[in-house]
């Protein structure tokens, strides 16, 4: 005898597994949905003529490190009902070093859990815990609050809304406001495999620019003759004056890419992205000149630390740091940032100047991070 029952309790065994995030291309919530006598034979449900719509009026939201940021979400019903529904909201994330530039793209991502909430009952993961909740403002409101913003925290997020069989989602980026630099080490250029280039970044309390972090600094003006990685794995750099050894005089300006690159064996520089800067970075006024060791101390004396590179530049381009005198910083690097050009102060374009890696005996000032 044939057991006519079976195939939906299949379908709702499968709908309370947990997880269901999926590894291939293009998006599953992890919900599978048959059409079992009730549906069109296209595999479409009736849903008795209400259906649900999650919008989002900003397709990308940029915010500043620390900061607290709102991503929209929205759902309504067509028709708008009468009565309200018990829904259920998930709020995931793809970090955005795992957006990948190129097509297709050659590894598989997964989104992972933010946020779960049913009504009053709510559950967040991962390092979002403590950091997150619905905005709530009215009904349909499914907005996600995070606090305390951090520079991972970057990427694509999907507020999905199911109600019973029915679903719908809608993504919104979040982009952190900051500053792409070149870096590379003081052994010389190309010495990171991309792992080393991460580390690098960080050190200088920054990450690894992403593609879109690249690409807005180029269109700001950023020329670099030096390919960096970036934080999807490629190799790339951001040319605005075509010339002889920057892909040729034949090139339009834009973005040269090596494309995926061996990430151990492969030795490039690396695009580095620092966000605000909590606090204050400053140059420190002392009576003499210091030497690396002499400028560390200096600094602590004062009540703070010397500063990053990141930083730096950070205070420059997001702060207005705006100072003619040469300074240590942490890598063991002189530079200083110029925001107005004036005579004695470099070349007329904005930007920090640099005098590399000099020995750690010379004497300079020092810039200071509080």
């Amino acid at each position: 005898m044939v057991n006519l029952h079976r195939p939906l309790l299949a379908v709702w065994v499968y709908l309370l597994l947990p997880g269901g995030q999926s590894r291939i291309v293009g998006y599953s919530n992890g919900f599978h949905y048959q059409d079992i006598n009730n549906g069109n034979g296209n595999g479409e449900i009736y849903f008795n003529g209400i259906r649900l719509h999650v919008e989002s009026p900003q397709s990308s939201v940029s915010a500043s490190r620390g900061s607290s940021v709102t991503l929209p979400c929205y759902y309504r019903y067509e028709p708008e009902l009468s009565t309200p529904r018990r829904t259920r909201v998930k709020w995931s994330w793809l970090p955005a070093s795992s957006i990948t530039t190129t097509s297709p793209p050659k590894t598989f991502v997964k989104e992972t859990e933010v946020m779960v909430a049913m009504g009053d009952r709510h559950r967040s993961y991962g390092n979002f815990q403590g950091r997150v909740r619905l905005r709530r403002s009215d009904p349909g409101d499914m907005s996600l609050v995070i606090n305390e913003l951090q520079p991972n925290d970057t990427g694509r997020y999907r507020c999905e809304v199911i109600d019973g069989l029915e679903d719908d989602s809608v993504t919104v980026e979040l982009e952190m406001r900051g500053v792409v630099f070149p870096y590379y080490s003081k052994k010389g250029r190309y010495r990171y495999n991309f792992f080393g280039a991460q580390r690098a970044c960080q050190d200088q309390d920054a990450t690894l620019a992403t593609f879109e972090q690249l690409f807005t600094a180029w269109e700001e003006g950023l020329d670099w003759c030096n390919a960096g990685w970036l934080a999807d794995g490629t190799v790339q750099y951001p040319i605005t004056v075509p010339r002889d050894g920057c892909g040729g005089f034949n090139l339009a300006p834009g973005l040269r890419s090596y494309g995926q690159q061996h990430r151990l064996r492969h030795h490039y520089d690396a695009f580095c992205f620092s966000a605000s800067v909590k606090g204050a970075v400053y140059f420190l006024e002392h009576r003499t000149k210091l030497n690396f060791t002499e400028a560390v101390q200096a600094c602590v004396s004062d009540g703070s630390q010397i500063a990053t590179v990141g930083q730096l530049y950070a205070a420059w381009k997001l702060q207005g740091l705006d100072r003619c005198d040469a300074g240590w910083l942490a890598d063991g690097s002189i530079r200083y940032p110029i925001t107005k050009s004036r005579v004695n102060c470099g070349p007329p374009q904005p930007g920090v100047r640099s005098f590399g890696f000099p020995p750690q005996s010379l004497k300079f000032g020092v810039y200071c991070h509080r």
